[in-house]
């Protein structure tokens, strides 16, 4: 019993000497406890280290995340807006038979649409005519095809010779190879003529046969 005792008293004396010497230390100006430091220092790294992180993750994710995608364009200026539905005035001179029989041939195959041009109604002879858009692309079939002069331009598109006419307002392209004439108004607002009158080749090829042989100017 005397020697536990002992050993009790000589390690409370040993507890009490720690303590003490951690006081005397603070008091004397020594190094104060790591224990408190550390933990200080680590939070103090901890603070500005996740402000980082998120700032760095945030670079990252906007660097992968594909860019929004960009307005799309808006409609070119020979892009037609909003179209008068009105029927288009047009004349209907009275037709051959065979003419006739041709034009209907070839308005029957017409598209609900030229590019961006919706058909409207016409005021005279569906059978021969056809209208497109605002202000009005026309097309008109029968009669006789012009004789241009040796000069004159000529335009091959599509396989379909075209003479073109320039007018106040339009570009008036007709047929020079077929075997009843096609003619094509363009207004001048939706810019080259040419352009227009492609897609419009195509039906011609398949409806209006061959008249002979094209001028020189449209042969290749």
């Amino acid at each position: 019993m005397d020697e536990i005792a002992t050993s009790s008293d000589e390690v409370g004396k040993t507890v009490q000497s720690g303590g003490a010497g951690d006081r005397a230390g603070a008091e004397s100006g020594g190094t104060p406890p790591r224990d408190r430091t550390d933990r200080s220092a680590a939070l103090l790294a901890t603070l500005i280290a996740v402000p980082v992180t998120v700032a760095v993750a945030g670079f990252t994710f906007a660097k992968l995340t594909p860019d929004a995608p960009a307005a799309e364009p808006g409609p070119a200026a020979t892009s037609a807006g909003p179209q008068s539905t009105a029927p288009v005035e047009m004349a209907a001179p009275p037709l051959a038979e065979r003419p006739a029989t041709v034009c209907r041939a070839l308005t029957s195959q017409l598209p609900p649409a030229v590019r961006d041009l919706r058909q409207r109604p016409v005021t005279a002879g569906p059978e021969q005519n056809a209208a497109y858009g605002d202000p009005a692309l026309t097309i008109g079939c029968g009669g006789a095809e012009p004789d241009p002069g040796d000069t004159d331009d000529v335009w091959l598109v599509n396989k379909v010779c075209w003479y073109a006419v320039e007018g106040p307002d339009a570009t008036v392209l007709t047929t020079l190879d077929r075997e009843t004439a096609v003619r094509v108004t363009v207004p001048h607002a939706y810019g080259s003529a040419l352009q227009w009158v492609s897609p419009i080749s195509d039906v011609v090829i398949a409806s209006v046969p061959s008249g002979g042989a094209a001028p020189a100017g449209c042969a290749g």
